[in-house]
């Protein structure tokens, strides 16, 4: 079986390498595959042959927002089981209601201080690739 991965879906390339180096220091066995925009995250979970056993999802993207690509993943019998989890700068309760009503596993707003940032990437990637057994067992059974 080849390693997990992780797909990030982040336009903000400074948020991207924040979000990469954070995860890398937790050395899990994970790969991380990045996409630009929803269309791009779309289209990459629809082709990939193995799924990635997370997404970490942005709200604000270019040509899609998160909710619609988390509305495209929920809707799609092979995809619907990713777990789904919003990384955002966004604290707008009409983002959050919406991310919940499609089913999102979590929702977890970016601090703007770098060392808080971390440590919630941290906390993200510790629970989700690590300490969330059924979602791991689900992952490797695919």
């Amino acid at each position: 079986m080849s390693r997990r991965t992780a797909l990030i879906v982040e336009d903000n390339p400074d948020d991207e390498r924040l979000t990469i180096r954070a995860l890398d220091r937790l050395e899990l066995d994970v790969d991380y595959h990045v996409v630009r925009d929803g269309v791009e995250a779309v289209t990459y979970l629809r082709s990939c042959s193995e799924l990635p056993c997370l997404v970490l999802l942005d709200v604000k993207l270019p040509l899609m927002t998160g909710h619609e690509v988390l509305e495209e993943i929920r809707s799609d019998v092979r995809l619907n089981h990713l777990p789904v989890v919003f990384f955002t700068s966004s604290d707008d309760p009409k983002d959050i209601a919406a991310a919940y009503r499609n089913r999102v596993n979590g929702y977890v707003q970016k601090p703007v201080d770098f060392d808080e940032f971390a440590s919630r990437v941290r906390v993200l990637g510790r629970y989700w690739l690590t300490d969330n057994i059924a979602a791991i067992r689900e992952c490797a059974a695919r």
